[in-house]
């Protein structure tokens, strides 16, 4: 089963995308914020990493920078989501941009397009 780590720090966000992805077959772990997340990714890497970009702690581009720079798990896929207008220029070759609000549908294709279906 493919696992997904989600970070969010807010709490519906974080429900709403693991019941999304867990119907979908998908293993799903989640992190309130991105030292947390790169914490677990390296205990137990995932398949995919769908994170936030503004959270405390580590934010999402510095989440995506610590995973780039680490060997086991700089190959591992990244969605950054935001409301802002425009998304950082992201330093990794398997991160990608996608805008808030995201509906399911949209989430769930770019999750099939860098993973494949669970």
């Amino acid at each position: 089963m493919k696992k997904i780590l989600v970070v969010d720090d807010e709490f519906d966000i974080l429900t709403t995308w693991r019941l999304v992805l867990e119907m979908e077959g998908y293993e799903v772990s989640t992190a309130s914020n991105g030292r947390a997340a790169f914490d677990a990714a390296r205990s137990n890497p995932p398949a995919l990493v769908i994170t936030d970009w503004m959270m405390p702690h580590m934010d999402g581009v510095e989440l995506i920078r610590a995973l780039g720079a680490n060997d086991g798990l700089a190959d591992v896929p990244i969605i950054l989501m935001s409301a802002a207008a425009n998304g950082p220029s992201l330093a990794h070759p398997h991160a990608q941009f996608l805008r808030k609000p995201l509906s399911i549908d949209d989430l769930l294709d770019t999750v099939k397009g860098l993973i494949g279906p669970a």
